[in-house]
């Protein structure tokens, strides 16, 4: 035993490090997880005592574990012994299939990196983009369910959407988001997954994966996760409402268990003075299809545009951005209301509520004036065809402490000077005219209001 043992030196460093290695995994590792599991739990029992509704478990577990339980759940691996038989493939390809897509769809929220960074984030880019404005908050959201899996359902105008809502539901919970391809950009999908969102194939139409799909929202609805999901599906191209898709809508209905908590789903409507998007989306509705690169990349490209402009002196903001909250809708309270109805009605219901609540801004007010008149109007008329649509509309111009007016002269005179700066209207000798080639623009802008004064067909 005390035997003097001779080894070539690459040998002995290669056994210290596999010493090292399992020292490391078995002893350390689980030290250093536990220590920062610990903090982790203390850091959410912190946010937890003063958010509305407390961050779920659910939303806590180990990206791991939920990905294990997504794949054995019964129905996915139904799923995959189907998927088996249809393509002629060994199951076990089939199920690797599957856990890829739950690694896909599966997310790794970080409660620090989420309140601590994205919330103040989301505050920051806001507010320097926009004048912020909350639009109508109906009181009984003070008073929902905390048993009930809430579910913010929103129109969608542009990508800044994510960013309002994250910033203004922060004292509420952290939302959980479906998002699209465009966020598959390392290293932003790193980020956006530690935030809790969750990754969807927009265009996939396979039923292994729609199955793994359905059931994670079924999980985390039944989990109480606090989610945000457009109905629409996309980005509005024409700057109107557009019919809802019932892609989540459906899982969130159906996937529930039997006996799981009640759904609540809260409105949520969103209005700008500007788009950052809107060139590229009203193209691609003049040219009749959904392609267009209106990705994340064109708001971090905007974004870094304003930094410049503001390191030379030239930034301004670009007018207001509002949210409004609607009166919450039960998914039980509706079902016991209207036996029958299928998710096509809910779907309805929700769309014609979100529809409600769009705010009033300045810009869409004047430029839905300049539609109706067929693209021109003395200054003085303009004034008066603003205050009579200020005067119908179901909400008035969003206000905020710095006092912004809100009066037909004063929303004339800011709308007017937007559109005039983006060279989309002409004013002169006190008359305002549309600026050629610029009609599908200003139609984009007038049509997000256009609904709330039940005329749909303006020339």
């Amino acid at each position: 035993m005390a035997q003097t043992v001779e080894m070539p030196l690459w040998v002995l460093i290669l056994l210290v490090a596999f010493a090292g290695v399992t020292f490391a995994s078995h002893f350390l590792f689980p030290s250093v997880r536990w220590f920062f599991r610990r903090r982790m739990e203390r850091a959410v029992a912190r946010l937890n005592a003063r958010l509305d509704r407390p961050i779920e478990p659910f939303k806590l577990a180990r990206r791991y574990d939920m990905i294990q339980r997504l794949v054995y759940d019964p129905e996915v691996l139904r799923a995959v012994t189907a998927e088996a038989q249809a393509e002629g493939i060994p199951e076990n390809v089939a199920f690797e299939r599957a856990r890829r897509y739950a690694r896909e769809i599966v997310p790794s929220f970080s409660a620090s990196l989420y309140f601590g960074f994205a919330i103040r984030a989301a505050r920051m880019l806001s507010q320097a983009l926009y004048r912020v404005r909350l639009g109508h908050f109906d009181e009984t959201l003070n008073g929902l369910d905390r048993d009930a899996t809430v579910v913010f359902v929103m129109n969608h105008r542009s990508n800044m959407d994510y960013v309002l809502v994250t910033w203004l539901a922060a004292e509420r919970s952290a939302l959980s988001y479906a998002v699209g391809e465009w966020a598959r950009v390392w290293p932003l999908s790193r980020m956006i997954r530690a935030m809790g969102a969750f990754f969807i194939r927009r265009r996939s139409r396979g039923a292994l994966y729609r199955r793994v799909l359905a059931r994670y929202v079924g999980l985390a609805t039944d989990g109480g996760v606090t989610q945000a999901v457009f109905p629409e599906g996309g980005l509005s191209l024409s700057g109107g409402l557009q019919p809802p898709k019932m892609g989540l809508l459906k899982y969130l209905v159906e996937e529930r268990s039997p006996d799981a908590r009640d759904v609540v789903f809260v409105p949520v409507a969103f209005n700008y003075d500007r788009v950052f998007e809107d060139r590229l989306l009203v193209a691609a509705d003049v040219s009749g299809g959904r392609r267009f690169p209106a990705r994340i990349s064109v708001i971090a490209r905007f974004v870094l545009w304003q930094i410049w402009l503001r390191l030379r002196g030239r930034y301004h903001r670009h007018g207001r951005a509002a949210v409004s909250f609607g009166a919450p809708l039960s998914l039980s309270a509706f079902e016991r209301s209207s036996p029958g109805a299928g998710v096509e009605d809910l779907a309805e219901t929700l769309m014609a509520r979100i529809g409600d609540e769009v705010p009033v801004l300045p810009v869409p007010l004047v430029a839905r004036a300049l539609i109706r008149a067929g693209g021109a109007l003395d200054r003085a008329a303009l004034e008066e065809a603003v205050a009579d649509m200020l005067a119908r509309a179901p909400q008035a111009v969003p206000q905020s402490e710095d006092g912004d007016e809100d009066d037909a002269a004063a929303v004339t005179r800011f709308g007017l000077q937007t559109l005039t700066v983006r060279g989309m209207v002409s004013l002169e000798g006190g008359r305002v005219e549309l600026v050629s080639g610029e009609r599908a623009m200003v139609r984009y802008y007038a049509a997000s209001i256009a609904h709330l004064f039940r005329e749909c067909s303006e020339s």
